[in-house]
């Protein structure tokens, strides 16, 4: 096991934190399975589901075979139902670690389970498959029902593993269940919008997030599959809309909003980063542009200078469920609500025509944090 484990903002805990979460998991789900033998409703259709093809089962066999990492604690398939079961029956909480008595969120459960699982090459036949991704996307619908419940609202205190505890300083005190803590608005004077000096175009930041990386001439059709560049490709961001993809290169007035259906935890599999398995599904965000449920969003900017614009929110793991808030038609302007991940943040890619000339602030580079409404480019007269 690596002695460093990154952070990947926030996604993956610390190692104290990751390995005792890891370790509640293992003896919790031993606990159930001595006493309540039977799976939950959600977590039984989705074992169904597994079961009822061969290539599923003999897959999931391989991935637990092909994870070195994995703690010995979790043998098998069964095992993973039980950690699953537990899961799907609490909401997030902050992790209190007895040595240190430190406390840290966990706000991917499901993801920390899947992180190690993912990165075989089993794990990218088997999370790929489309029978696979519609029962787990049952599964985390059912999880994001109970998310809605008053009783998903218990870590929403101020006990150790309460989100409103002394170590969780940066946590609004809003909120009574568990989603509308993760899709509460914005407060205007936190993230203002500012106009433009001079009344010039810009690019406003369409999400709360830390840049991964931009590229300049994306092609139509590219091998988005390679490791290394991970290239984007239009046609296949768009679920093979020719038609959207074509117009990035010619004049055209489309809008739409949609969400198109796909992965939850696939990952183009790696060596890791300094040996370290974990955090690949963060690693692989261009790709995820092509694989992962996402939202589509097209519009038309009032300024021919910006052209046509695409938003693609890219779901991630169980914080993949993507709302539209608005449709084909609508006016936007910066700083509108056009859409929310429910049960957390995932990415989000922006697509911009070759005849938009823009220039980014010298704050965009990889790894910076950077806030929603802040100007992110000027746009070339």
């Amino acid at each position: 096991m690596a002695l460093n484990l990154r952070r990947y903002n926030g996604w993956i805990p610390s190692r104290k934190a990751y390995d005792a979460y890891f370790s509640d998991l293992v003896r919790g789900a031993t606990t159930r399975s001595r006493a309540l033998p039977t799976h939950t409703p959600p977590v039984k259709e989705f074992e169904q589901a597994i079961r009822a093809d061969p290539a599923m089962v003999k897959l999931f066999d391989d991935v637990f075979l092909q994870a070195p990492e994995l703690p010995s604690q979790i043998p098998d398939f069964d095992h993973f139902l039980h950690i699953l079961d537990l899961i799907v029956g609490e909401p997030p909480k902050f992790k209190v670690v007895e040595e240190g008595g430190f406390s840290e969120p966990i706000g991917v459960p499901m993801y920390i389970l899947f992180d190690l699982l993912s990165n075989t090459s089993a794990a990218y036949d088997l999370f790929r498959m489309k029978a696979f991704n519609q029962a787990l996307k049952k599964l985390l619908c059912r999880w994001g029902e109970y998310l809605l419940t008053d009783d998903s609202g218990k870590t929403l205190t101020n006990k150790p593993d309460g989100w409103f505890s002394d170590a969780a300083m940066t946590i609004l005190e809003e909120g009574r269940v568990m989603d509308a803590f993760f899709t509460r608005g914005i407060k205007p004077e936190k993230r203002p919008v500012i106009p433009p000096a001079e009344g010039k175009p810009v690019i406003y930041n369409a999400c709360e997030s830390t840049v991964e990386r931009y590229k300049f001439h994306v092609k139509k059709h590219d091998k988005f599959w390679l490791k290394g560049t991970m290239d984007y490709s239009l046609c296949d961001i768009f679920d093979g809309d020719k038609e959207t993809a074509e117009l990035f290169p010619r004049q055209g007035t489309v809008k739409q909003a949609r969400i198109v259906d796909g992965t939850y935890y696939a990952v183009l599999p790696d060596e890791g980063e300094n040996g370290d398995p974990r955090g690949t599904l963060i690693r692989s965000q261009p790709w995820l542009t092509v694989a992962a449920t996402r939202a589509i969003i097209t519009i038309e900017a009032d300024d021919p200078k910006i052209g046509l614009v695409a938003f693609i929110g890219i779901g991630m793991a169980e914080v993949s469920t993507c709302q539209l808030s608005i449709g084909a038609g609508d006016s936007v302007a910066p700083g509108k609500e056009i859409g929310m991940f429910h049960f957390g943040g995932s990415s989000h890619a922006l697509i911009f025509g070759p005849k938009t000339k823009i220039t980014f602030s010298d704050e965009v580079k990889p790894g910076q944090h950077l806030h929603v409404n802040r100007i992110i480019a000027a746009v070339d007269q």
